[in-house]
């Protein structure tokens, strides 16, 4: 997916990539959901049961984008853009996740 690295997907957003995939996988395989078939047997016949999906190739892209600005030199605008706090008071409520705390989760998950 050309420019994930740079998403920070909501996590009903990813439920509805997840679905989609699955979806997808249903209808290449030609199985319906009438037939009860589970998700992991439709992986199993299309031969993508061991392969990550979606979701882990996004994160996967995104820490290989981090690990590529993290190593520019300081004066290049991404690693500027990367590292700059905005001055501003934010809005009410809870505030949105951003894009570094979805890289914080990626690595955790990954032990890194």
């Amino acid at each position: 997916m050309y420019g994930a690295e740079v998403w920070q997907i909501p996590t009903r957003e990813i439920n509805k990539i997840l679905s989609t995939e699955i979806y997808v996988l249903r209808r290449s395989a030609r199985k319906s959901r009438i037939e009860r078939i589970k998700n992991e047997h439709v992986k199993e016949i299309m031969g993508v049961k061991e392969k990550p999906d979606i979701i882990d190739n996004i994160e996967r892209k995104r820490l290989q984008w981090y690990g590529h600005v993290k190593r520019m030199q300081d004066e290049r605008l991404p690693k500027l853009i990367m590292e700059w706090i905005p001055g501003e008071r934010r809005k009410r409520g809870r505030p949105r996740k951003t894009w570094m705390e979805g890289v914080r989760a990626a690595m955790k998950t990954r032990h890194l």
